[in-house]
């Protein structure tokens, strides 16, 4: 027997749902697990491991660039406040170094170079508010030698 769930971004952690299950229609509660979903029906639990469908997004995060693919250019993936700057123009900074901290939702983030270079450009100071995808960093690759 085959149980096919409809997965929806955005949904939250136990759900309800109809489902159909070799023709009959059942009520069954939805709740994200690690590798699945935990479904309950009437009295009974079963984990249920649901197959990449063609057309769904893979996870946030699970996509992997390669280096020649990474930009340069930082910008804000959510608004926030620049809480402290660790760079200027012209330093030299290698991949993953932390360039500032931004603040957003009482978080505060570390924002990382993509790749090694030179600062190029630094768009905002120390106590911005900023928007999401607001460009922050510009950095200028570092030429490879062959």
């Amino acid at each position: 027997m085959r149980v096919r769930v409809g997965v929806h971004r955005g949904e939250v952690m136990a759900v309800k749902r109809k489902v159909s299950v070799d023709g009959e229609i059942f009520e069954v509660e939805l709740e994200k697990v690690e590798d699945g979903w935990k479904v309950s029906v009437a009295d009974s639990q079963f984990e249920v491991q649901v197959e990449q469908e063609r057309g769904v997004p893979p996870k946030r995060g699970s996509q992997t660039r390669s280096s020649s693919a990474k930009s340069g250019t930082i910008s804000s993936p959510i608004p926030g406040k620049v809480v402290s700057i660790h760079i200027s123009l012209g330093d030299e900074v290698e991949e993953g170094s932390v360039l500032m901290i931004l603040e957003a939702m009482k978080m505060q983030n570390e924002v990382q170079a993509p790749i090694s270079g030179t600062i190029a450009e630094l768009n905002c100071q120390t106590g911005d508010n900023i928007e999401a995808n607001s460009p922050l960093v510009v950095i200028t690759p570092e030429e490879e030698s062959e």
